[in-house]
């Protein structure tokens, strides 16, 4: 089973290409836990909200792992991993809880789509940074561990069609 994990900074439209990626291929996605747990619980949160949120995030991955093999998919999409729980802890809080960060090495995934900043930020009641300042920083962080790390990825920019038919083909030169 191959895992495509779908991350970037917040409004860059990793959700709807996520939506987007599953109905192209007919399988499954996993959503991302932390709007879940903001929604429920509040926008207030702590260091040690987000360990709790990065918890649910891979309880979720798992029943959608589990659910994907079920259907006899070969194909799963994540709409984020634990690299976007470290740039949370380490943007908000300069440091990163440890089980993040040994998850990070023992959770191995296929392809990174990096969702590109050139989206127009969209408010809702979760969203966080709308300047373009902080926008960019946030991108270059993820950006940056990505470079450093061993399982490709690509960066997905442009509009809606043009985001998705490079995502398309970056899945397809790996499955």
């Amino acid at each position: 089973m191959k895992k495509i994990v779908i991350i970037g900074p917040e409004s860059t439209g990793k959700s709807t290409l996520c939506a987007q990626l599953a109905t192209h291929y007919s399988t499954s996605w996993v959503k991302e836990y932390a709007r879940e747990y903001l929604l429920k619980n509040g926008t207030d949160y702590s260091f040690d909200n987000l360990l709790d949120i990065a918890k649910g995030q891979l309880q979720l991955e798992e029943q959608g792992l589990a659910n994907t093999k079920d259907k006899n998919q070969s194909l799963v999409l994540l709409d984020t991993d634990m690299l976007v729980m470290k740039v949370w802890c380490e943007f908000v809080f300069e440091k990163c809880h440890h089980w993040i960060l040994n998850q990070i090495v023992q959770r191995p995934y296929d392809l990174y789509l990096l969702c590109n900043i050139d989206l127009p930020w969209v408010k809702d009641e979760l969203r966080e940074y709308p300047d373009l300042t902080t926008r960019e920083k946030l991108y270059h962080h993820y950006k940056d561990m990505l470079v450093n790390q061993s399982v490709p990825w690509v960066d997905i920019s442009g509009q809606n069609e043009e985001r998705l038919q490079k995502a398309i083909s970056a899945i397809d030169a790996i499955i």
